[in-house]
């Protein structure tokens, strides 16, 4: 799913990473933990085509990330879904248009097709009754089950989650993570940069770390 070789990541003329390597196999479950400013982010950004990747080899789901031109970055966003801490979901439409707004983006077409991938992803989140609420009447983790939903939408081989339990009371978070959890099962290979280390203890898997400009396992 995800190979990183020798791998140096930069913002600008500032190296925040360097000599990575990292693999991530299919169907695997990995946290990605370390301080704010260690690089997680930036990590995360090279992984789904914000940053480019200058040194080094990387791909990801098929897609050599040294080779990614402007034109392939929505190609690979069909494959891999990005799950943000703060929900971006669209405000002015409720649950079912913020979904079918991203159908008709990736170029879906065809009303009936379009209901049924949006009940299906629903249906993955428990939030199959809300499709007619506007964001603003959902809670904090009811928004989150959303932005799942969303990512879930283009039947993506890897999720890519950036602190998706960081805005979320301890309780709520277990729910989100059971969600993921079940997501994970049927396939979907998944990357969590999270700072909660009581959920890493809950629901044990593969950590990888970001320190002192390095990326290592923790064992």
């Amino acid at each position: 799913m995800l190979q990183l070789k020798d791998a140096s990541i930069f913002q600008r003329e500032n190296l925040i990473l360097s000599n990575i390597d990292l693999e991530i196999k299919k169907g695997e479950f990995n946290y990605l933990i370390g301080k704010t400013g260690s690089g997680k982010s930036s990590l995360m950004k090279t992984l789904y085509g914000d940053l480019p990747l200058q040194v080094g080899e990387g791909n990801i789901v098929g897609f050599n990330l040294r080779k990614l031109k402007e034109k392939d970055i929505p190609f690979l966003r069909r494959k891999i879904g990005i799950v943000f801490q703060d929900f971006q979901l669209l405000n002015d439409r409720n649950v079912y248009e913020n979904l079918l707004f991203v159908l008709k983006a990736t170029g879906w077409k065809g009303k009936n097709l379009m209901d049924d991938k949006i009940n299906e992803v629903l249906e993955m989140v428990d939030m199959k009754t809300k499709g007619f609420k506007m964001p603003y009447q959902l809670s904090g983790g009811e928004q989150q089950r959303v932005a799942i939903a969303r990512a879930l939408l283009n039947k993506p081989e890897m999720i890519l989650a950036d602190e998706p339990t960081g805005n979320l009371d301890p309780k709520t978070s277990v729910e989100i993570m059971n969600v993921m959890e079940e997501i994970n099962k049927s396939g979907i290979t998944f990357l969590m940069a999270t700072h909660d280390y009581a959920l890493i203890l809950k629901f044990p898997h593969k950590t990888i770390k970001c320190e002192g400009n390095k990326v290592f396992e923790v064992v």
